[in-house]
């Protein structure tokens, strides 16, 4: 029984090392003027457009499971650029 609890100890020490904390969200780089549009998916997938002055400047794509990630049009066409790399993609394994 005593080793099994002197591996336990150091078992959950290196867990709650790897797990992340709450106040680490990245930010997205919306303008402060933009103007959101959210639709929803058949599929459950809530997609919010942010506009400014009707041009496309950010997308947002809140999986209906899984992180929010963002797509920017750094360009000015009017389209999410096409270089942007999405990889490698991080998750939030614990939060408390």
């Amino acid at each position: 029984m005593r080793q099994m609890t002197s591996f336990a100890l150091p078992l959950m020490l290196v867990l709650g090392g790897c797990a992340t904390t709450g106040g680490s969200q990245a930010t997205a780089e919306i303008p402060p003027d933009a103007v959101a549009a959210t639709r929803i998916q058949p599929n459950g997938d809530e997609i919010t457009e942010y506009r400014v002055a009707g041009q496309l400047r950010v997308v947002k794509v809140q999986p209906k499971r899984g992180p929010a990630f963002y797509l920017y049009d750094r360009n000015g066409d009017g389209r999410p650029d096409q270089d942007q790399n999405i990889s490698p993609v991080y998750f939030k394994l614990f939060e408390w």
